[in-house]
């Protein structure tokens, strides 16, 4: 895991749980495909930092959020 500033030229996505216009976590999948690091970061906060995790780490905080109740 490591935070960083935001890279430039990457194409941000929302996550699919953003549409309950709470808190909004974008991610960079081409950047993701290419390199096999995932970049997060707050949309509200697009200048802010952004962690980065493993595709492994990613996936499975991915299968926590979908299996657990929100």
């Amino acid at each position: 895991m490591n935070t960083t500033s935001s890279p430039p030229l990457l194409r941000w996505v929302k996550s699919s749980y953003s549409s309950n216009g709470g808190q909004c976590v974008e991610w960079a999948p081409e950047h993701a495909s290419a390199t096999d690091v995932v970049p997060l970061r707050d949309s509200k906060q697009t200048n802010g930092p952004v962690l980065t995790v493993s595709a492994t780490a990613f996936a499975g905080l991915v299968a926590l959020a979908r299996s657990t109740e929100l």
